[in-house]
């Protein structure tokens, strides 16, 4: 009686062995194989590059209007508050609008001062 062996592609019989030798073969990429994986290896980096140099140098300290800026500053009298000065010094603009510059320009919390306390006044008051 004979046994029948059925070999898979990637299996050569070899004469005289009782079981087949199993040969691999190497992949091989061609060149249009390494060009493709190439690209797609070198995408999230182009991608990363690109999205630094769009949004990497917006960046500035301060508002580009103050800069190089100079301002007078005043020392708030005892009793006095951002309404009477924002009255005294621009008696035709809105009170409103001359102490939002105030808060703005010196970094203030609330509108409430101190006697002593030294604010920069916004440029055209």
């Amino acid at each position: 009686m004979s046994a029948v062996h059925a070999i898979p592609a990637n299996v050569q019989a070899v004469q005289g062995a009782d079981a087949p030798v199993v040969v691999r073969s190497h992949l091989r990429l061609t060149r249009r194989g390494r060009v493709v994986f190439t690209t797609l290896a070198a995408l999230p980096i182009v991608a990363g590059a690109l999205m630094f140099a769009v949004n990497g140098g917006g960046a500035v300290a301060g508002d580009a209007s103050q800069q190089g800026a100079s301002f007078d500053y005043i020392s708030v009298p005892p009793g006095e508050s951002l309404w009477t000065l924002a009255v005294e010094l621009a008696p035709q603009a809105d009170p409103r609008d001359v102490i939002a510059a105030f808060i703005e320009l010196n970094q203030l919390d609330s509108s409430q001062v101190q006697a002593g306390q030294r604010l920069a006044i916004p440029a055209g008051y």
